[in-house]
C-alpha cells in the first residue's frame, strides 16, 4: 500500500494524502443483503441529551454487517472482494462460502482476492492469514486480531486498521496476550481469534487536507475552553489572552488530565498483568 499526494490544484488538495493498494476493483457496490441503516444519534442518549459533544452532520452511511463470531466451522470460503467500509478504519473482505452464504470479515494485511479462508473448531496446521480458531490451537508468538474477551461474545479486541495482538503464552485454561497498547492480560483459551494483522495499516499516516473532510465524517469544530466566557467554561474569561491559571477541567469542573475515570472491577483487574503504562498490577489476595 502506498500514500498518494495529489497535485495541489485547489487549497483543499495542498495537504491531502490518500491511500491506495489493497482495495479490489472487481466490485463497485457492497453486498446489499449485508447492509443496514445507521441510526444517527448525533452524540445524544435515549433522552435526547448530548452525552458526546462535537458530533453531528456528516455524510449518510450504511453499516456493513461484519461477522465477528466466525462460527461457520470447516467450510471453505473464497475472498470475492476487498471493500471500503465508511464506518471503520479497516477494510473489509467479502467471503463467499461453499454453501452459498456470504459474509463480511476484516481484511488482513496480506489478504487478496481468491484466497481460501477457514474457521477452525479443532487443531490444525493451517495458520494462514484470515483463519479463525480458538486461542488454545494457535502457536505461541503468532500475531492475531479480532479477539474475543469472553468465549462466544464476538470479537472485541484489536479490530482497528493495522492492529494486532501477540499470543505470548498458554498455561492451563488461560492465554497471555500482549495488546496493541502494550497491556498484557489473560484471556480464556476458548476465545476465538483471527490469524494475521488487520490491513490498511497506512490509515494513521493519511492527512484529511481540510476541515471539510472532518465535517463529512460527522466531527464538528472544537472550541478551546480558555476562548470561552466564564459563564460557559470554568477556564474562560480573563483580561486579554490567558491560559486559565488552573488545572484543565471539563465544562462541568471534572479534571481533564491525570484523573482515572475507569471503574475498577475485580473481575477485569484480575485478568490484567501489566498496564499500558508499564505498571504491574498488584496480585489480589485470595480469600
Amino acid at each position: 500500500m502506498a500514500i498518494i499526494q495529489s497535485r495541489p490544484l485547489t487549497p483543499g488538495q495542498r495537504f491531502l494524502t490518500k491511500i491506495s493498494g489493497q482495495l479490489s476493483s472487481t466490485r463497485n457496490k457492497p453486498e446489499r443483503k449485508l447492509l443496514c441503516a445507521r441510526i444517527r444519534s448525533c452524540g445524544r442518549n435515549c433522552y435526547g441529551r448530548i452525552t458526546s459533544r462535537r458530533r453531528g452532520g456528516g455524510h449518510k452511511r450504511l453499516d456493513r454487517i461484519v461477522d465477528f463470531r466466525r462460527d461457520k466451522f470447516d467450510i471453505p470460503a473464497v475472498v470475492r472482494a476487498i471493500e471500503y467500509d465508511p464506518t471503520r478504519s479497516a477494510n473489509i473482505a467479502l467471503l463467499s462460502y461453499k454453501d452459498g452464504e456470504k459474509r463480511y470479515i476484516l481484511a488482513t494485511k496480506d489478504m487478496r482476492v481468491g484466497n481460501i479462508i477457514y474457521s477452525r473448531n479443532s487443531k490444525t496446521d493451517d495458520f494462514s492469514d484470515g483463519t479463525a480458531m480458538q486461542l488454545k490451537f494457535i502457536p505461541q508468538g503468532v500475531f492475531v486480531h479480532s479477539v474475543e474477551i469472553e468465549p462466544g461474545s464476538g470479537a472485541k479486541l484489536a479490530r482497528a486498521a493495522g492492529m494486532s495482538a501477540q499470543l505470548v503464552a498458554i498455561e492451563n485454561s488461560l492465554a497471555t496476550l500482549k495488546m496493541p497498547s502494550g497491556e498484557i492480560r489473560y484471556l480464556h483459551t476458548n476465545c476465538m481469534a483471527t490469524i494475521g494483522v488487520v490491513g490498511n495499516e497506512e490509515h494513521s499516516k493519511r492527512s484529511l487536507g481540510k476541515a471539510g473532510r472532518n465535517r463529512w465524517l460527522g466531527r464538528r469544530p472544537r472550541v478551546r475552553g480558555v476562548a470561552m466566557n466564564p459563564v460557559d467554561h470554568p477556564m474562560g474569561g480573563g483580561e486579554g489572552r490567558t491560559s486559565g491559571g488552573g488545572h484543565p477541567v471539563s465544562p462541568w469542573g471534572q479534571l481533564a488530565k491525570g484523573k482515572p475515570t475507569r471503574k475498577r472491577t475485580k473481575t477485569s483487574n484480575a485478568m490484567i498483568l501489566v498496564r499500558r503504562n508499564g505498571k504491574k498490577m498488584r496480585k489480589e489476595s485470595k480469600g
